[in-house]
């Protein structure tokens, strides 16, 4: 399943997550992943930390890490602090191994952990690549833990009626064309990758009824 483009909202990300898993929680445990493991090219995730303006004081938390090619980056391009929170511990010792290969095992940490129950108060970015379900679930703890300021980017899939304010037109190396959108918000902007086509033509018609959100007041 290819899923290609970029949403930002009022949260910023990330935008999306390289590679996204996550979990829903069960009666008996974690139900099956929502998302498959599915790696976004590494000039899409630059985009995404461009859209969301990271810096070395930034902590970017990627909900769904995979390989922890989101996190990583953000250590190595920004000197930025990062967290992966990933279901599949193959992936968190492949990520830690990825981490150490490029010299940044200091600034990042990787959690084996179910992505919608994790803690995003200390998170000045987050990063998405789930899906509409995960996204929507997602929502209260984005609005009720992030800090005034933090930015959030979703990859693919939007945040429901959290509207964008830009989109952008990103053409990956295997020829793939993504799409960047910005969500406007007084605290957060959100960045989604949305799906080519369809998407492009959604993101048009929310962009044209931006307005002010106020989501985290």
């Amino acid at each position: 399943m290819s899923r290609r483009s970029i949403f930002i909202s009022p949260l910023v990300a990330s935008v999306a997550a390289a590679c996204a898993r996550a979990t829903l929680p069960g009666p008996s445990g974690p139900a099956p992943n929502l998302a498959e493991y599915v790696t976004t090219p590494p000039e899409i995730v630059l985009r995404m930390l461009e859209l969301a303006g990271v810096t070395k004081d930034d902590v970017v938390y990627d909900l769904g890490s995979g390989d922890g090619r989101i996190p990583i980056l953000a250590a190595k391009r920004y000197g930025a602090h990062g967290v992966g929170v990933e279901i599949d511990e193959k992936l968190i010792a492949l990520s830690r191994r990825n981490a150490e290969g490029e010299r940044v095992a200091h600034l990042v940490d990787f959690r084996h952990q179910d992505a919608l129950t994790v803690d995003l108060s200390g998170a000045t970015v987050v990063t998405l690549y789930l899906g509409v379900e995960a996204n929507q679930r997602l929502r209260p703890a984005l609005r009720s833990q992030l800090r005034r300021g933090a930015r959030v980017v979703s990859q693919t899939f939007d945040m429901g009626d959290w509207l964008p304010d830009r989109i952008e037109r990103v053409a990956s190396q295997r020829g793939e064309e993504h799409i960047d959108t910005a969500f406007p918000a007084n605290v957060c902007l959100v960045a989604t990758v949305l799906p080519n086509g369809f998407a492009h033509r959604k993101a048009l018609t929310e962009q044209r009824r931006i307005g002010r959100a106020g989501w985290f007041n």
